[in-house]
C-alpha cells in the first residue's frame, strides 16, 4: 500500500481510510488535468523564488507535460492505495525523477491545491457551458425570425387566452439565456481568482510570488486574504451552482412546453421521427423521451445549489472534510448540462411547426382582446368595448378578425431579436475568456 502524503509512522484503519476517502480517487479524475497546469504554475514560481533550480525546474516542467499528455488521453489513473490526484502527480514524478518530484509540494497544502484545481476546472467548465447556451440560443433566434409570422395559442392558467406566435416563443427562450449567462458571468468572476498560496488557509512563511502565478495561470486576481481565500471553498461551487441552475430552469421550463405542444392534444410542433421513441405495447406511439428526460436532469440540476449550502451550511472559518463531499455533486453537473444543451439544440433546430393551428374553431375566442382594442381605437371607451364584445361570446354571434396589429417593441410584430442578439454578444464577450485560454496555453506549450 501506498503510503499517504500525511503519514508517519502509523497506518490508517482500513475502515476509517475507506469511509474517508470516499469517491474522492472517481471525482478526483475530473481535476487531473487542472492539478497539473497548476502544478506547472507553482513550480514556475517556486524556481523564481530560489526553492527549485533550473535544471530541476526543466526536468519537472517536461514530466508534468507528460502526465498532461495521458490525461488528455485517457491513459492517467490514480493508482489503487493512492489518495487522490495530488498524491499521484507526486508519485509520478518521484518515480521517474527521484527526489526532485518531492519539491513540488513545497509552499503548498492540499487545501489550496484542491481550492484551484476546482477553480480551474470550473472556469473551463463555464466555458464549455457558454459555448453550449451560445449554439442553442442561436437556433432559438434563428427559429424566431423563421416562424414568426405563424400564429399559436398563449395560454394564462392554461386556459387559452391571447394570440401568441412562434416568433415570440422561439425568442422569449432566447432572452431568458442572455439573463441566465448574465448570472454566469457573475459566478465566472468569483471563479476567477487565484487561491494558491493560501495554503491550508493561513499562508506559507516561504516567500512566495503569489502575483506571478495569479499571471501565469490567467486569473483576474487573487484571493488576497489566505483565510478568505480558504473560506471561498463552498462558496464559490454554491455561486455557480445557483447560475447553472437558472440555465436548466430555462431548459426544464422549454422542454414542457415542446412536451405539450407535441402531444395529440395540442399539435403545435412535431419533433422528427428519430428523435423520438416507441412503446413496448403501443406501436403508434412517438414519445419525447429526450425533453422528458431534459426537463428531469435540469430539474435535478435546479437542486444543487441547496445541496452545497446544506453540506457546507455553518461550518466555521478554515477547512472540514465536509467540504469534500461537495466535489460529488458539483463536478458531474457540467457535463450533465452540456448534454442537455447539446440535445436540445440539435432537436429544436429541426422541429416542425405547424403553420394552420388557428384554423381550429376552439381558439377563435382568443381573438376577442383584438376586437375590443380594435374598437377602443376607433374611439369607443374600453370598458364599453369589452362589455359588448362580452355579449356577442355569450350570444354566440363573436366572429374574429385575425389579423394582428402589434407594432410595439417585443410584440409580434416586433419582435427585437436585433436587440437580443445585440445583448448576447455583449454578454458573452463580458467573459473575457481569452486572458484564461492563453495563460493555458503558454503553460503548456511555451518553451522553458
Amino acid at each position: 500500500m501506498t503510503q499517504k502524503l500525511w503519514e508517519k509512522n502509523l497506518r490508517v484503519n482500513q475502515a476509517v481510510e475507506t469511509f474517508t476517502v470516499g469517491k474522492d480517487r472517481e471525482m478526483d479524475m475530473y481535476l487531473a488535468k487542472y492539478d497539473v497546469l497548476g502544478s506547472m504554475a507553482h513550480i514556475l514560481m517556486l524556481e523564481g523564488i530560489g526553492l527549485l533550480t533550473r535544471e530541476e525546474l526543466t526536468a519537472l516542467l517536461s514530466g508534468l507535460r507528460q502526465i498532461h499528455r495521458l490525461v488528455c488521453e485517457g491513459e492517467f489513473v490514480i493508482e489503487e492505495g493512492v489518495e487522490d490526484v495530488h498524491s499521484q502527480v507526486e508519485l509520478m514524478l518521484t518515480r521517474t525523477l527521484g527526489d526532485i518530484g518531492k519539491k513540488i509540494h513545497s509552499g503548498r497544502s492540499r487545501n489550496d491545491q484542491v481550492l484551484l484545481d476546482l477553480k480551474l476546472f470550473t472556469r473551463a467548465g463555464i466555458r464549455e457551458i457558454v459555448r453550449g447556451v451560445s449554439a442553442l440560443f442561436e437556433v432559438l433566434l434563428s427559429q424566431s425570425n423563421r416562424y414568426k409570422e405563424i400564429l399559436l395559442p398563449g395560454y394564462t392558467h392554461l386556459q387559452v387566452a391571447m394570440p401568441s406566435s412562434f416568433g415570440l416563443w422561439f425568442g422569449a427562450y432566447a432572452e431568458s439565456l442572455v439573463d441566465d449567462l448574465l448570472l454566469l458571468q457573475a459566478a465566472y468572476k468569483i471563479c476567477n481568482r487565484n487561491p494558491l498560496g493560501s495554503a491550508a488557509g493561513y499562508g506559507s512563511s516561504f516567500p512566495l510570488n503569489r502575483g506571478l502565478t495569479t499571471e501565469l495561470l490567467g486569473f483576474d486576481s487573487m484571493n488576497y486574504n489566505v483565510v478568505y481565500a480558504q473560506m471561498g471553498r463552498g462558496k464559490m461551487e454554491r455561486t455557480t451552482a445557483f447560475a447553472l441552475a437558472g440555465i436548466a430552469a430555462t431548459l426544464s421550463k422549454l422542454s414542457s412546453d415542446v412536451c405539450l405542444f407535441n402531444s395529440q392534444n395540442f399539435g403545435f410542433v412535431k419533433l422528427p421521427d428519430p428523435y423520438t421513441t416507441g412503446s413496448s405495447i403501443m406501436p403508434h406511439k412517438k414519445n419525447p423521451d429526450v425533453f422528458e428526460l431534459t426537463r428531469a436532469r435540469c430539474n435535478k440540476i435546479q437542486g444543487l445549489p441547496q445541496q452545497v449550502t446544506l453540506i457546507a451550511n455553518n461550518l466555521p472559518s478554515g477547512y472540514f472534510r465536509d467540504l469534500q463531499i461537495i466535489k460529488e455533486v458539483f463536478l458531474p453537473c457540467f457535463g450533465e448540462l452540456t448534454d442537455c444543451l447539446g440535445m436540445a439544440t440539435r432537436m429544436l433546430g429541426e422541429l416542425e411547426v405547424n403553420p394552420s393551428i388557428l384554423d381550429d374553431a376552439r381558439y377563435h375566442l382568443m381573438f376577442s382582446v383584438e376586437e375590443v382594442n380594435r374598437r377602443t381605437l376607433s374611439g369607443i371607451p374600453f370598458r364599453e368595448a369589452y362589455k359588448q364584445v362580452g355579449l356577442e361570446i355569450e350570444a354566440g354571434e363573436f366572429i374574429p378578425d385575425k389579423q394582428i396589429r402589434h407594432t410595439h417593441e417585443g410584440s409580434m410584430g416586433n419582435l427585437c431579436n436585433d436587440a437580443i442578439e445585440a445583448l448576447m454578444r455583449q454578454t458573452i464577450a463580458g467573459f473575457s475568456f481569452e486572458k484564461a485560454l492563453e495563460a493555458e496555453y503558454k503553460l503548456m506549450e511555451s518553451p522553458l
